[in-house]
């Protein structure tokens, strides 16, 4: 219990460092859905989210370049990655998430975090250095 405790508050930490960057959100659909796409607009927004993505990678003890973390039951994620340097993270907290993240290039960083139910979300980054993150909330 407390591992869990530690882990919700470790990814309520990193949510919270990457929140600074800018926000775009997508309104609610039909699906029963809300998307939050977050992408810095300057140097020390970018910091920061990768502040975050790193705080996450520490929390949960990732190893490597890609993490893909479920808690739930029925959820598919993925990541491919070409190129060196790169970090994904794959977070599904819930019941029937689909995500992946596909990135070719070097120096690259994101994260989707998932929860709730059914959300669906899949994130290419092509080129070097990009930055983000969406948060998907499912009902």
């Amino acid at each position: 219990m407390i591992r869990t405790t530690r882990k919700t508050l470790a990814a309520t930490l990193a949510a919270a460092t990457i929140a600074t960057a800018a926000l775009s959100a997508v309104p609610a659909h039909a699906g029963g859905s809300l998307s939050v796409h977050l992408q810095p607009r300057n140097a020390q927004e970018e910091q920061a989210m990768r502040a975050g993505l790193a705080i996450y990678s520490i929390a949960n003890a990732v190893k490597g370049g890609a993490s893909i973390r479920q808690l739930g039951n029925g959820n598919a994620g993925g990541i491919a990655q070409n190129g060196w340097g790169n970090q994904g993270i794959v977070h599904q907290e819930g019941n029937g998430h689909n995500g992946s993240i596909t990135q070719n290039g070097n120096g690259n960083a994101y994260g989707l975090f998932q929860f709730g139910r059914n959300t669906n979300g899949h994130v290419a980054q092509n080129g070097n250095g990009g930055t983000g993150a969406t948060f998907q909330f499912g009902w």
